[in-house]
């Protein structure tokens, strides 16, 4: 689990649906079916948040929406729905467009560039104006990100290892990530500082701090809440969306004949502009190459559950405390659910079938009750993102170097150095010159792999 643990979830399924494990000296049950894993998620009472993964992020992101026990959940998510409804992420699709442009402005023809740290750059500037409006400044937002880095490692070896003696030695690696926490913390406070004594704004912060002041029949946010609520949004807003989008742009470089298919796409339904809300739904194999690559290399990998009381599942008695599992790479990586799954094929996403796959096994976003709130804010803005930058630049690999999937807190490249190709002549914002005609790597496929595409299960992800 610690040295292969990608191949070692794939081993799990031929164990059995639920497969008992070892994580250091604790007992775990990883649920290896999607059935199983959607009845798990249903009943949050029985399986509620917890396990060593839940008990690490506690201490980084206190007791916000992402980490919060059943109890608490249904009433932050109704305080914070607001900002991620369709009608307020369709308001933010301006923004996102805007901060993708600005970063295609910065990069050179010819240019290496840390496509990892960019991702990571732009998805952290664009949540904290959505979360902090301009109370995050420049610099703070880039010290965020860098703290990010040292989290996201930290976290991962937390989980595996869960032996607190550890974590205490004061070994150069502890003190980063204690240094990293301590710091979101301050950034964090520095912020709802600033803003209480400013002008009131109309982003998560300001309606977090109006139900702070708002005496009614619920429970009072206090300034804990405020403080654990954007800690929790700011690191999963900006690490995940990162995530997939530096594993698309290097899935990209790696299958010219998906890049040649969205470069069309997006040449066609933008023609060099920026996208807008009303471009999302014709942006179809765009979002296919991102739900494609959410099943490919899921941002979140593993996650734990721990049981509130004793329960049979599967078959089994499971006491009260125990840890169970589940891995949206082993699902999605399961040839029982998805043909071919280590194969990256977005046109298996075009076909008129069920939104989530066989048995419900694409699951990037959880399901049940406590599914991402933020899972339409996350997919416009990679969708966007993703459009603005394949319509002016190619992301090409360096010769003979390809950064591997690194599995920490999230899934992901962590340092992907590629070099930028731009795609026109013309200045920034021109149209990009349309591609005269398929290139060799699509005109060559063949027949079988043609065949392959119209017998697989392909669905479209709403």
């Amino acid at each position: 689990m610690f040295r292969r643990p990608l191949e070692f979830l794939k081993s799990l399924p031929a164990q059995g649906d639920l497969v008992e494990i070892r994580l250091g000296p604790q007992r775990a049950w990883m649920v290896c079916h999607p059935e199983l894993v959607h009845r798990m998620l249903r009943d949050s009472r029985t399986f509620d948040k917890g396990g060593p993964q839940y008990e690490r992020l506690r201490a980084l992101m206190g007791d916000g929406v992402v980490t919060c026990p059943h109890a608490e959940h249904r009433r932050q998510r109704r305080l914070l729905q607001p900002t991620f409804r369709p009608s307020a992420v369709s308001g933010h699709t301006d923004l996102m467009a805007e901060e993708a442009a600005s970063l295609c402005r910065v990069w050179r023809d010819g240019q290496q560039v840390d496509v990892s740290a960019a991702m990571l750059g732009l998805t952290t500037r664009l949540i904290s104006r959505v979360l902090l409006s301009d109370s995050l400044g420049p610099a703070a937002t880039d010290e965020v990100r860098h703290c990010l880095a040292a989290i996201v490692r930290g976290l991962f070896v937390r989980t595996i290892v869960p032996v607190d003696a550890l974590f205490r030695l004061p070994t150069p690696a502890n003190r980063r990530y204690r240094r990293a926490v301590e710091r979101v913390r301050e950034l964090i406070d520095a912020a709802i500082a600033e803003r209480r004594r400013g002008t009131p704004r109309d982003d998560l912060l300001g309606l977090l701090l109006a139900a702070a002041d708002t005496e009614g029949g619920e429970p009072p946010v206090t300034d804990r809440e405020v403080h654990d609520q954007l800690v929790s949004l700011l690191l999963t807003g900006s690490e995940s969306p990162s995530m997939c989008l530096a594993s698309t742009f290097s899935l990209l470089a790696r299958h010219p004949e998906v890049e040649w298919r969205l470069h069309a796409e997006v040449d066609t339904v933008l023609a060099g502009r920026l996208p807008n809300v009303d471009d999302l739904p014709r942006l179809v194999y765009t979002r296919s190459v991102i739900t494609e690559t959410l099943r490919h290399s899921p941002p979140g990998w593993l996650f734990t559950r721990v049981t509130t009381r004793e329960t049979e599942f599967a078959g089994r008695r499971l006491p009260r405390g125990a840890t169970v599992l589940y891995s949206p790479y082993l699902l999605h990586h399961d040839p029982a659910s998805f043909p071919e799954p280590d194969r990256f094929r977005p046109e298996r996403w075009l076909e008129d079938e069920a939104a989530a796959g066989p048995n419900g096994a694409l699951i990037p976003f959880a399901a049940g009750s406590r599914k991402c709130i933020g899972d339409l804010f996350s997919l416009a803005e990679m969708t966007v993102a993703l459009a603005t930058i394949a319509g002016r630049w190619r992301l090409r690999h360096p010769s003979g170097h390809i950064a591997p999937l690194r599995p920490g807190a999230t899934l992901g490249p962590r340092s992907l150095t590629m070099i930028c190709a731009r795609r026109a002549e013309a200045p920034d914002g021109a149209v990009p010159r349309a591609v005269a005609q398929v290139p060799e790597a699509a005109a060559g496929a063949s027949g079988a792999e043609k065949a392959g595409r119209d017998g697989d299960n392909g669905v479209h992800h709403a």
